[in-house]
């Protein structure tokens, strides 16, 4: 035992003295090479018998030793760099991963009260768990098809309606005495100040597309203004307030269900039947319309109120044909009523949807971002009208107020620039809305040019917000010139005004 207590002593020292003089060495290596004492002696020695050029390499010398000096202490400098980063982020993926591993057990705690709280509400509704609440407690049983109607509120409607005679009211008012008279409405019964320039595109836009979009700041009045010409029609708008779980027409005019065997009738189909009856002007609101992306609920009314003829306007709400279905719903199919109007408010924030292309190619924006003025206003009472004299002052607008041929070659010269300079280009959709909004504004006693310039502002320049402003920002203030130079100066102050905003923004 003691010669090999001897040889493991003599064996590990070998080992153990190695990495001794090894660290000895490099502390030695270190010593030596940091003795700026002995550098100094050095330089001594031999001062005196440097020449001048012989001193200018001295001191490159000199300064490649410190060179390589800083660039081992920046070697060493990275290195511990590189190791405490490796090392924080190890430590913040421990942590991440601990505070993952917590959240998981805060989902299974919240998942299993989730489950206790579920299974309190099935044993206060006399079910074990597991049960259909509609299976085993089912209060609504499938209707009979021969006796019972699967429309219950359009029957209703029906029997209310039954022996109803559609009203002549005698209307004689002209389209400038209707702006003025729904103004003087608006601020005499309802406290909500509008211009009468603000009248006169609302009424032009009606008169343009059966879809119009009140667009601005929140506060500045938009639901009030489609709120308050219902109440001057004397029927209340029908408010369908948007929701973001909008993705189908469902949401709109309801649907059936296929066990119970009725049709859920949502109140814009309510309210569409009955304007089915009259020959009054009915609205309806889709408040905060963009919260939910309109293509996907309004589809459908974007394609069939497009079609020139009105006969065509129709839904299909079932496939098939009930002996007890409503008197206006054959074959399962309803007729989209021509004296509605749909007029959509939008905000845009984070919390919406950008309204596309498709959507106000076919409707008509009207910006509302100013509060109204107070004005003393004439007590006005609402008006009944009838939709047919409203559609008949449209058409006679149409014929006596069309746009000049002199302002067509000039929107036609505005066109060929926009193509040319921002390869934008507008259809002719777009042209027939301008042909229908512009008569009624010049009727309604505004200005033809003022028309073009509101219309062409909102309808065309919009698209330019598509483009990349930076790209485009030398070619604004060209189409300013062209527009004074073309139309007369500032008469194009819509556009003048949006284009001059668009500039800044870039």
């Amino acid at each position: 035992m003691e010669t090999f207590t001897r040889f493991l002593y003599e064996f590990l020292n070998q080992f153990f003295s190695g990495f001794i003089e090894m660290f000895k060495g490099i502390g030695a290596g270190f010593a030596q090479a940091f003795n700026f004492k002995r550098y100094q002696e050095i330089l001594n020695t031999y001062k005196g018998d440097l020449s001048v050029p012989e001193w200018l390499l001295v001191g490159i010398s000199i300064a490649l030793v410190i060179i390589f000096i800083a660039a081992i202490f920046l070697l060493i400098y990275f290195l511990f760099r590189k190791y405490f980063k490796f090392r924080k982020t190890s430590i913040e993926k421990d942590q991440l991963l601990d505070e993952v591993a917590n959240l998981n057990g805060k989902v299974a705690k919240l998942v299993k009260e989730k489950e206790d709280i579920l299974a309190m509400k099935v044993s206060q509704l006399g079910l074990k768990p597991g049960e259909s609440p509609v299976e085993e407690n089912a209060e609504e049983e499938p209707i009979d098809p021969s006796k019972e109607s699967r429309f219950a509120k359009l029957t209703e409607i029906d029997e209310e309606y039954k022996n109803y005679r559609i009203k002549n009211y005698g209307d004689s008012f002209t389209l400038p005495e209707l702006c003025e008279n729904f103004r003087n409405f608006a601020a005499s019964k309802l406290r909500l100040y509008y211009t009468i320039d603000m009248m006169r595109l609302f009424i032009s836009a009606l008169a343009s597309t059966k879809l119009v979009i009140l667009q601005g700041i929140s506060g500045t009045g938009k639901t009030s203004l489609a709120y308050a010409w219902g109440k001057f029609m004397k029927h209340d708008s029908c408010v369908a307030s948007v929701q973001p779980s909008w993705r189908d027409r469902t949401e709109l005019f309801g649907y059936f269900n296929e066990f119970t065997k009725k049709f859920n009738e949502t109140e814009v189909l309510k309210e569409m039947y009955v304007a089915g009856y009259t020959d009054d002007v009915y609205t309806v609101i889709l408040d905060e319309m963009n919260i939910s992306r309109v293509e996907y609920y309004f589809a459908e009314m974007l394609s069939i109120l497009e079609m020139p003829n009105t006969d065509e306007w129709i839904i299909e709400l079932v496939p098939n044909s009930w002996p007890t279905d409503p008197k206006h719903v054959i074959g399962g199919k309803i007729k989209v009523p021509a004296n509605m109007w749909y007029i959509g408010t939008i905000n845009n924030d984070d919390s919406t949807f950008m309204v596309t292309d498709k959507v106000y190619d076919r409707a008509m924006p009207i910006d509302i971002n100013d509060k109204g003025t107070a004005f003393t206003a004439v007590d006005t009472d609402a008006m009944d009208v009838n939709f047919s004299y409203l559609s008949e002052l449209f058409q006679t607008a149409m014929q006596e107020h069309p746009i000049s041929d002199d302002t067509l070659k000039k929107i036609e010269l505005m066109d060929d620039y926009v193509i040319q300079h921002f390869r934008i280009a507008f259809g002719n959709r777009i042209v027939s809305h301008m042909k229908k909004f512009v008569p009624v504004y010049v009727a309604c006693g505004g200005d033809e040019i003022a028309g073009v310039d509101y219309f062409i502002a909102k309808k065309i320049l919009r698209k330019f917000e598509q483009l990349n402003i930076g790209y485009i920002k030398d070619e604004i203030d060209p189409y300013i010139n062209f527009l004074n130079k073309t139309f007369g100066k500032n008469k194009m102050k819509e556009c003048i005004e949006f284009v001059s905003r668009l500039k800044k923004l870039s």
